[in-house]
């Protein structure tokens, strides 16, 4: 792929026309990535950055290199002529400064506009100056017989190798052509000397520089991995700031989704409240012929027929909006002291009639003891009657349902409504807990309902930081627990003064306290109380 911009032609599509399919933005970042990192052989490049390491390292030292040229300069006058001493320092400082002042131009330049292989060459060829001069030390005072000064010879070498390999060891080119003339200058003087032991140390001196190379390599393998690293690092911001541009513009997507849809809502309950209750209100009018007999009784059975549907779709569209307003978290809670044990017997007054219609027996197990607690009355009615509901339509006839309240270990309140139906399988019960999800069992129960029921529980639940929990096995029935917690209970505060001990403040303007009633007191003396 030569560009990370490039096209592809669906082989699908007309082939008139071809179909040009986008790649997606994080493809193209990963794929900037990888052009950036790799070459065609799929070796790392970080020329620049390399060259620029060694530039800088260049530039971060040069007065060391300098000095040390006037040392050796110095040294050198000891077995050879000044004139030889001070023209090699001169050879050396112009080399130098010829190579500072090209690494100054690298550093001024803008990446944009450098050519990084013009770039080396010009280094490499500047370098290879500073190298030849360098070897030309080994002809400072060429016909000295003094061991000394091979000696110091030999050392000098190793100082240079030392110094090179630390600053050029990432562009190793550049750091050949700077060392490789100085050591083989040095080892041809040694040999030329015609004695084993300056042959020994020309043998040192190659196994040094060798030593030094491999130093040298193993320092810009690190250099290397260390910019892979980085790299690796931008990429990665990149791509996170990519996902995160991506995602911010999917929330935003989600949320005018979200508020197309509570509109889209709000008019359509409007819209169809309007006739429903012209439906339900005729229709309740023809069913209870209030308006005189209806000769066919067939009109009164369509009329009761008409009025039920139209209540059952009353009350979906009644779950739709709940559910809705609660996910849109504007469903406002008018919280009361309530007891859960009255909004328990409402809803099982309410059902009564339900339940024996299909056989089913309602057991109730209260604790009137239990004191009130802070919640929505209309909320918990709602979630007891969906629950209720939900246990009546699923249990088979004959089936029991037992409905409890009672204290929570906690110090909360528990609701427990528990049936004697086929159960749930364990594996169906994340979807009936989500919106629209339903259990096998409503699908072959004729009145499977929306799936809303559950779902509006547990928000409501939830909204009185309450736990919902749901207990099914198959063949053993459902239990549901609905706890609220306990800093919603509302108990009573002891009193705060025994019956028969109570204190009560005197009237007597210095706000002391009375002895206590049972004990009698004596009032002030009259002239205490001007």
């Amino acid at each position: 792929m030569s560009s990370i911009a490039a096209t592809i032609v669906d082989p699908a599509a007309s082939p008139r026309r071809p179909r040009i399919v986008r790649p997606h933005r994080g493809f193209e970042v990963r794929e900037a990535r990888r052009r950036l990192a790799l070459d065609g052989e799929g070796k790392p490049q970080f020329e620049y950055e390399m060259t620029l390491m060694f530039v800088r390292n260049e530039l971060s030292a040069v007065a060391t290199i300098q000095l040390l040229a006037v040392i050796f300069s110095l040294a050198s006058m000891f077995w050879a002529t000044k004139t030889e001493a001070i023209l090699w320092l001169v050879l050396v400082i112009g080399a130098k400064v010829a190579l500072l002042e090209l690494c100054r131009r690298f550093v001024a330049l803008p990446r944009s506009e450098i050519n990084i292989k013009v770039w080396r060459r010009r280094l490499i060829l500047a370098e290879t100056v500073n190298g030849v001069v360098w070897a030309g030390f080994a002809l400072v005072g060429m016909g000295a017989t003094d061991s000394a000064s091979h000696v110091f010879l030999f050392a000098s070498l190793i100082v240079v190798l030392a110094i090179r390999m630390t600053f050029a060891s990432t562009a190793l080119p550049i750091l050949y052509v700077g060392t490789i003339p100085m050591t083989m200058a040095v080892v041809v003087r040694l040999l030329m000397l015609g004695h084993p032991f300056y042959w020994a140390m020309a043998s040192m001196a190659l196994g040094v520089h060798v030593y030094f190379i491999f130093l040298a390599k193993g320092l810009n393998s690190t250099a290397l991995a260390m910019l892979e690293y980085r790299a690796e690092k931008d990429a990665l911001i990149a791509e996170l700031e990519q996902e995160k541009a991506t995602s911010d513009e999917a929330r935003r997507r989600a949320e005018g989704a979200n508020i197309a849809k509570s509109r889209f809502l709000a008019t359509m309950s409007h819209e169809l409240r309007t006739p429903l209750n012209a439906i339900l209100g005729f229709s309740e009018v023809m069913k209870a012929e209030l308006l005189g007999p209806l000769k066919n009784a067939t009109y009164k059975e369509y009329a009761a027929n008409v009025h039920y549907s139209g209540s059952h779709l009353l009350h979906l569209i009644n779950e739709i909006l709940d559910i809705s307003r609660i996910e849109a978290g504007k469903y406002d809670l008018n919280e009361e002291s309530i007891r859960l044990v009255d909004v328990a017997e409402d809803c099982h007054r309410l059902l009564k009639l339900r339940a024996e219609s299909k056989n089913l027996t309602i057991e109730l197990d209260l604790d009137h003891t239990l004191p009130m607690v802070w919640a929505d009355e209309r909320a918990m009615r709602q979630v007891c009657l969906n629950l209720l509901s939900n246990a009546l339509k699923f249990t088979p006839k004959g089936g029991r349902i037992t409905v409890s309240v009672y204290r929570d270990p906690s110090g909360g309140q528990t609701i427990s409504i528990r049936d004697t139906g086929p159960g749930i399988p364990r594996e169906e019960i994340p979807r009936i807990m989500q919106a629209f999800g339903q259990g096998s069992l409503a699908h072959e129960n004729a009145e499977g309902g929306t799936g809303l029921g559950l779902p509006i529980v547990k928000s409501l639940v939830e909204l009185h930081e309450g736990v919902f929990e749901l207990r099914s096995e198959v063949r053993k029935g459902t239990e549901v627990l609905v706890t609220i917690p306990r800093q919603r209970v509302m108990e009573a505060l002891p009193p705060l003064q025994p019956l028969g001990q109570e204190r009560h403040r005197s009237n007597t303007g210095y706000g002391e306290w009375d002895r206590p009633a049972r004990l009698g007191g004596r009032a002030p003396h009259a002239s205490m109380m001007g």
